[in-house]
């Protein structure tokens, strides 16, 4: 594996690394496997623990001056390390442990490259940080998102920061929202790949700062450099003081939600 990293990009070690921890996830699938209680209902499997060794020894040995960050181990390597990887193993763990084939792995180096797997189609979504692709089967393209489908996945998984002027759930009996859109709930970040893809129209989820999480930064990269409209659910930038995320296919996509989202504030 050593050798094979030899003279990669940083995109090529993000969809290595995202490739790795895939292959964990998707040779565990199906076993009955231990379980570390994390508290509130979370837990992590012998899955996403193992998936995670194997994503740290791909950026170790390809960056091996770069900061880690990891879902499950923490903080890995210099503390003042200007580069820094986010890693989050397995993105839809309680689909995962009950059979469900829904899930991610995500590699981002911040606000740069960035690779989402998905470990059950073989896709591998990755970005150089300026353009987005899906590999599959030794084959290349780009990503073109597209609000087609009309499906735009909401998150229902706590915490909701901003209720209660924002609430989620609240979406998916919104006349406006019905009107124009078809929800689907899917609980992992597995769907901001999609929105990038044109396999959804858009995400929307509540939350705080998210391009620090390591559930959200591989996710917002790809949408970024696809081309989609990215914020947060008041419209603004997303950063430190960001409130959630819209991340829609196109800027006609975002503007119907978030007139959606606005007019329920308003109510509240």
């Amino acid at each position: 594996m050593i050798n094979s990293l030899e003279g990669l990009d940083d995109m090529g070690v993000a969809t290595a690394a995202a490739r790795a921890g895939a292959d964990v996830v998707r040779d565990l699938y199906g076993l009955r496997l231990a379980r570390s209680d994390k508290g509130a209902g979370d837990f992590a499997t012998a899955a996403d623990l193992e998936a995670e060794r194997q994503i740290l020894d791909v950026i170790r040995a390809a960056r091996p001056d770069d900061g880690v960050l990891g879902e499950e181990s923490g903080r890995w390597g210099a503390a003042d390390a200007v580069r820094q990887w986010m890693v989050d193993p397995l993105c839809g763990t309680l689909n995962y442990a009950v059979g469900s084939m829904l899930v991610a792995v995500n590699v981002a180096l911040r606000d740069g490259a960035a690779a989402v797997a998905d470990p059950f189609s073989g896709e591998v979504f990755c970005t150089d940080g300026a353009t987005a692709w899906v590999r599959q089967d030794g084959a290349d393209a780009r990503l073109a998102p597209t609000p087609a489908t009309q499906l735009v996945d909401v998150n229902l998984d706590p915490p909701f920061p901003n209720a209660p002027g924002f609430r989620a759930v609240d979406l998916l009996a919104h006349p406006a929202f019905v009107d124009r859109f078809r929800p689907r709930v899917l609980s992992t970040t597995l769907a901001l790949a999609w929105v990038a893809a044109g396999k959804r129209a858009a995400y929307v989820t509540d939350g705080g700062d998210l391009t620090a999480s390591v559930h959200f930064a591989a996710g917002i990269a790809l949408c970024r450099a696809a081309g989609c409209t990215v914020t947060g659910i008041d419209g603004a930038p997303l950063g430190p003081e960001g409130r959630g995320l819209v991340a829609a296919a196109d800027a006609e996509t975002h503007g119907q939600l978030m007139s959606v989202i606005h007019s329920q504030e308003r109510r509240t």
